[in-house]
């Protein structure tokens, strides 16, 4: 079996190096002994329908409207997903994937892909730094989430749409104390770092819901990705 991750627009939703959560994702399956096919589309392209996990990353207003044209003209991506495809979404990849969001200095409102039942709106202050948050594990277990948020706008959820983690130091979401979003087979968030560097379990689960099984746990770089992750908590802590 072959995993086929699909990084969308990277020329415009691939500016804060996002691009590395494909990266991470085909590691952490050859390391399994899963092979990983990472395709790269660009606008103007035909989007496969048949890949695994659709990757949509960070970019700027412009960009954002772009995308949001170019999607719904193909409409592979919707019907990737309703064949149980995984998207997800980083930043401003988060946001397009809601009803609206607004651009530029006159907060022109602009219509979604409508993948996530949220709103995005300029905020009082932009949020940009380190965001440490806990998410709930679908076992009931935590894990804390790092990266490092860099957005204007604050995303309100809807209520056909869950948050991914409840935040301990950031802004999150809105400054409400909840952080991305999971609807369907679309989870979203605002961390880069790229953020499934940081957080491997966060990628893991990803690729469990993309293949429908559960992954046995990988020991290989544990005690270093452990270390790493210690020296992050204590970094964002201090």
């Amino acid at each position: 079996m072959t995993v086929k991750i699909v990084l969308v627009y990277q020329s415009l939703l691939g500016i804060y190096g996002d691009q590395g959560n494909s990266k991470v994702l085909a590691r952490r399956l050859q390391w399994r002994g899963i092979d990983a096919d990472v395709v790269m589309v660009e606008p103007g392209e035909t989007l496969p329908r048949d890949g695994s996990i659709y990757l949509l990353g960070g970019g700027e207003d412009n960009a954002q409207t772009t995308a949001v044209r170019e999607l719904r003209r193909g409409g592979e991506l919707f019907d990737a997903l309703g064949e149980g495809a995984i998207l997800f979404a980083v930043c401003a990849g988060y946001q397009i994937c809601g009803h609206t969001f607004t651009i530029g200095e006159n907060d022109e409102v602009r219509e979604g892909l409508g993948l996530l039942d949220v709103e995005t709106r300029r905020g009082p202050v932009r949020a940009v730094g380190e965001i440490l948050t806990t998410w709930t594990k679908p076992d009931g277990t935590t894990s804390q989430i790092t990266g490092f948020e860099n957005h204007g706008g604050y995303t309100t959820l809807g209520s056909q749409a869950s948050p991914l983690a409840r935040v301990e130091i950031g802004v999150g979401n809105d400054g409400g104390g909840t952080e991305g979003a999971v609807q369907g087979n679309v989870v979203a968030t605002y961390p880069h770092g790229p953020v499934l560097a940081r957080n491997p379990e966060l990628a893991d689960y990803l690729l469990q819901r993309a293949l429908g099984r559960t992954l046995e746990p990988l020991s290989r770089g544990a005690d270093e990705i452990a270390g790493l992750r210690r020296e992050r908590l204590a970094f964002v802590r201090r």
